[in-house]
Formats: structure tokens, C-alpha cells, sequence
């Protein structure tokens, strides 16, 4: 099997480079200064980080129980929150507390400059009625723009906006309330995704695609849409929908020391960034049903229509246990993703299928460059460790070959997984560029993949012992 491996990893499989030649050439130094292009581009990263500066609010609070809400569980409190934060919002802003208790609700639109602020030992817990997220808003529904049920929290072309404070954000999914919309039978949302799709491809305007009630496309739990200066910290959020936190469109986003305790749900990802500038996402804590982490942009020709990218992400020590990926970008990679980088962080469970994840086909398009992982720890993983795949869903043709290269990972050291690498390109577009160093994969079960890529190169790599 160690054979194998070798030769899987440094044959040339669809223009795989021979690590051994490939790796030395790149080392060897040319005469007079080399700059390595990757420390060049963790070099942007201070630059990235100073420009992400979390929102500031005025010195004026307004607790919710003072517009009626009351924390006993059972009290509906949706016109308590909407009369606070218009009181807020009225006053030219400051902290919307949400007090010890728990309090009911339904969709809370958050407005310029309000801070969302739970004490600790405060539960928001929102209705499983979905007559609760009516009317429809504008939203995305996995890449593609619609109207539709509310995200539980939401926020649409504002700036400053915030969800702070050591409460709990419970979406209440579960097996029989949203959750059962995923799968078969009917009702179910199968027939109105396509349905999507389809009006996405035939460029019916958006204003035009109206879901909601009759329909069974899923809301996400905090969705902040076209937003600037926005800031989450502290807070735990679970058991939503699908996807938990959703900044869409967002410049200036901090995600900081946020507990995601969601590991149950479908498509219950973590926190994705779709078609966002200048993201922080640290010291978060994510146990999903799906990705930790997903950045995104778009998908398909709604993907090219908007035609808007992610750029900017950075994810700084977090702490990854369920999930279907740790690091993931795609599957939605039309509009674009680049400059992304993570490090400092901590992957393991029996349940994490991989760490490093990029997924995409040739339906997306679009691009994915510039990645840049180091110091990664994983102790334990269900299946890769490092995933690049552009045959997502089992799509290997299409008009739309998306472009994927530029991806460099130091320092990445995995204890158990089936595999160190899963690396699926295609005979007419293969990933161009797959960059692996100062690497340790102590004990892997199964022969790596590894087809149609060029430009790979493994330096200092060790697998089950021995040097690759």
C-alpha cells in the first residue's frame, strides 16, 4: 500500500507533476533574492485583519421587557422585540437587551446601528410556526436569490449591526419541524428547488420568485444580507433550520468566540460567508450536521448574474468537532473565492468527514485561488484529510469549468483518517496547483486519490511513517 501511495502521489496521473522532481525545482533557489510566494501572501493577512474593525454602538439600552416581552417560554414576544428595536433604531441606536429568561419569538429584523444583546442565562427561542417568518424578505436559498421565509434573525442593507452576549439563539429544528422538510416523503423541498433552479436559469427576476407559504425551501437562522460593519461574538447558536449563521453581501464581518452546537440537523452548516469582503471568523467553536465553515458565492447562473465574490476570509482559531468539512469552500463557487486563510485551528471527531475541504463542478464555474492553511491540527477524521474535488455531486461534465488552484498548506499534522488526500480534477480543466509542506499524516488506512492534477508538490511530507 505504501508503494501505491508513492506512486499515486508522485506519478502523472492526467499531468500530475512527479512530487520528487516537481518539489525540488521548486525549492531549488535561483541566484539572487526569492520571495516564497506563500509567505508573500500570508503577508497580506495584517493588512486584511486591520481593516476588519467590529462595529461600535452608543451608550443607550433598551431592554426588551420594557416593550412587553416577558421570559417564561410561552409568551410570543415578536411585536416586543420589533417596537425595541424600532425604539432603538429611533433614537439613532445603542443595545437592544434581551435579559435572563427565555423569550418566544418569531422573524427579529435588526436596524442600523442596534446591537442584539443577550445577558447571560437568556434564551431567544423562535417559533416552529412558519407562519411566524412571513411575510417573505429577500434572501438566498444555497446560491440563489428568491423571496422567502424570513431568516429567523435578519438584516438587509444595514450598517452596524450586531448579535453579541453569552445567551443562546435555539432555532428549535428538529425531526419534525423544518428538519422533515429535507427529506422524503412530501412534503418536502425536492420539487421546489428544482423549481429555483429553473427560474434562476431562465432568468426570472427575483422579485418574481416567491416561495414561502405552500413551499418547502428551508429559512436560515441568522442571515445578514447586504450588510456592512457587522459583528456576531459569544453567543451559542443551535439547532437551526439549515445553515446557522449566513452573512450574504457583507463588507467588514467579525465572527469571534461564537459556539455553533448544531451537529444533528441537515445541511446545519456552521457559519458561511457567501459573496463577503474582509471576513474574520476567530475562536470559534462549531459542531455541525454539515461544514463548520463554508465560504461561498453564488451558484450557477444566478451565481453569474449577481457575479460577486468572496474575498478576504480569514479563520483563526477555531475548534472544529462534527461536520462534513472543517475549512470548506464551495460547493457554491460561481461568483468567485479567493484569498482565504486559516490557521491555528483544532479539527477532531469520528463524525468530521474532513478538514481542508474545496468542492465544486463544472455547473459552478467561477474560481477558487489563493488558499493558504498552516498549523492545523487534526487528531481524527471519517474520511480525507484534504479534499479537492471539482466532480461535486457526481458532475464531471459541464459548461462551466471552474478554475482551482494556488492552494498551500504548511504545517498540517493528522492523527487517524482513511486517507491523507482526495484530490479529483478533470481530464480538460484539472486543478492547477496544490502546494504541501512540513506535513505529518501518522496513520492513514486507505490509498489516496489523486487524478488530474498539475503542479503538485509535496515537501517534507511524511505518510504512515514514511516521506512521500
Amino acid at each position: 500500500m505504501d508503494q501505491l501511495r508513492r506512486r499515486l502521489l508522485a506519478g502523472a496521473v492526467g499531468g500530475l507533476l512527479a512530487a520528487g522532481v516537481a518539489g525540488r525545482a521548486a525549492a531549488a533557489p535561483a541566484t539572487g533574492t526569492v520571495t516564497d510566494p506563500a509567505a508573500a501572501a500570508w503577508g497580506r493577512v495584517p493588512r486584511i485583519r486591520r481593516r476588519i474593525t467590529p462595529p461600535r454602538f452608543p451608550g443607550r439600552t433598551f431592554p426588551i421587557t420594557d416593550h412587553g416581552a416577558a421570559g417564561d417560554g410561552g409568551t410570543m414576544c415578536t411585536q416586543a422585540f420589533r417596537d425595541t428595536i424600532a425604539a432603538c433604531s429611533a433614537a439613532g441606536g445603542g443595545r437592544v437587551l434581551v435579559p435572563a429568561g427565555t423569550y418566544l419569538t418569531g422573524a427579529i429584523h435588526l436596524a442600523d446601528d442596534v446591537e442584539l444583546h443577550l445577558e447571560a442565562g437568556a434564551t431567544i427561542k423562535f417559533s416552529r410556526d412558519p407562519a411566524d417568518y412571513l411575510p417573505v424578505v429577500h434572501t438566498r436559498y444555497e446560491g440563489i436569490e428568491l423571496m422567502n421565509y424570513s431568516p429567523f434573525i435578519y438584516a438587509h442593507g444595514r450598517t452596524n449591526v450586531a448579535i453579541t452576549g453569552d445567551g443562546v439563539i435555539d432555532g428549535q429544528a428538529d425531526a419534525e419541524h423544518w428538519w422533515d422538510w429535507s427529506n422524503d416523503p412530501p412534503p418536502t423541498e425536492g420539487p421546489d428547488k428544482k423549481l429555483l433552479a429553473s427560474m434562476a436559469e431562465e432568468g426570472v427576476p427575483v422579485a418574481e420568485r416567491v416561495f414561502g407559504e405552500g413551499h418547502h425551501l428551508r429559512p436560515n437562522l441568522i442571515q445578514l444580507y447586504q450588510c456592512r460593519n457587522v459583528l456576531i461574538e459569544g453567543v451559542t447558536v443551535k439547532d437551526s433550520p439549515m445553515w446557522n449563521i449566513h452573512p450574504v453581501l457583507c463588507t467588514n464581518v467579525t465572527v469571534r468566540g461564537v459556539t455553533v452546537d448544531s451537529p444533528h440537523g441537515p445541511n446545519n452548516d456552521g457559519c458561511d460567508p457567501e459573496s463577503c469582503v474582509d471576513v474574520l471568523i476567530e475562536r470559534c467553536e462549531f459542531n455541525t450536521g454539515d461544514d463548520c465553515v463554508a465560504i461561498k458565492a453564488g451558484k450557477n447562473a444566478d451565481g453569474r448574474r449577481v457575479n460577486a465574490p468572496s474575498t478576504n476570509v480569514l479563520v483563526d482559531s477555531c475548534v472544529m468537532r462534527d461536520g462534513n468539512g472543517g475549512v470548506t469552500i464551495g460547493s457554491e463557487t460561481t461568483g468567485g473565492v479567493s484569498w482565504v486563510f486559516a490557521w491555528n485551528c483544532t479539527m477532531s471527531s469520528p463524525r468530521l468527514e474532513r478538514a481542508v475541504r474545496i468542492k465544486t463542478n463544472p455547473e459552478r464555474g467561477g474560481y477558487v485561488r489563493d488558499v493558504y492553511v498552516k498549523d492545523i491540527t487534526v487528531e481524527q477524521a471519517a474520511d480525507a484529510v484534504v479534499e479537492v474535488a471539482l466532480n461535486y455531486e457526481n458532475k464531471h461534465t459541464g459548461p462551466y469549468f471552474p478554475e482551482v488552484g494556488r492552494i498551500d498548506i504548511q504545517r498540517l499534522r493528522a492523527g487517524r483518517a482513511p486517507r491523507a488526500f482526495n484530490l479529483i480534477g478533470n481530464p480538460d480543466n484539472p486543478i492547477r496547483g496544490v502546494r504541501v509542506t512540513n506535513s505529518v499524516f501518522e496513520e492513514m488506512t486507505e490509498d489516496d486519490v489523486v487524478t488530474d492534477v498539475t503542479g503538485l508538490v509535496l515537501r517534507n511530507v511524511w505518510v504512515n511513517g514514511h516521506r512521500v
